[in-house]
C-alpha cells in the first residue's frame, strides 16, 4: 500500500509533466514554505509563489521533464531524488538533479528545504 507522501509525490511529477499548474498547485499546502539552505535568498513563504516558479519554467523549458529516482518515508517527512531536464527556448540544454526535503501532511506539501543544482 502506497503511502500519503508516495501519492502525493506522484501527483506532484505527473502534473510537473503534464506541465498542469493547476494539479501541481493542490499538490501544495495554502502556507507552504520553500527555502534553498544553499541559495536563502531563494527561499518564499505561501503558495503565491508556487504557480509564477513553475510558470516561467513550463515556459521557458517547453520539454520541461521530471524523473524521479529514490523516494524516502520517514513520518510526515519525505525525501525525493529528482532529475529535472529539458530544452530552453534558445535550444540550450537545461538539467537539474537533487534531493528536496519535504514535510507532507494531508495529502499537501507543506514545507520544503531544496537541495537541486544545475548538472
Amino acid at each position: 500500500m502506497k503511502s500519503n507522501q508516495s501519492i502525493v509525490i506522484e501527483r506532484l511529477q505527473q502534473a510537473q509533466n503534464a506541465h498542469d499548474l493547476e494539479v501541481l498547485l493542490a499538490c501544495f499546502a495554502p502556507n507552504f514554505q520553500g527555502n534553498h539552505p544553499l541559495y536563502p535568498e531563494r527561499g518564499f513563504k505561501g503558495i503565491e509563489d508556487v504557480p509564477k516558479n513553475w510558470s516561467v519554467i513550463f515556459h521557458n523549458i517547453p520539454d520541461f521533464h521530471s524523473q524521479l529516482f529514490r523516494l524516502a518515508v520517514e513520518g510526515d517527512t519525505t525525501g525525493a531524488e529528482w532529475y529535472w531536464f529539458g530544452t530552453h527556448r534558445d535550444g540550450s540544454q537545461f538539467g537539474m538533479r537533487g534531493v528536496p526535503i519535504l514535510g507532507i501532511q494531508a495529502d499537501q506539501i507543506e514545507w520544503a528545504r531544496l537541495y537541486m543544482e544545475p548538472v
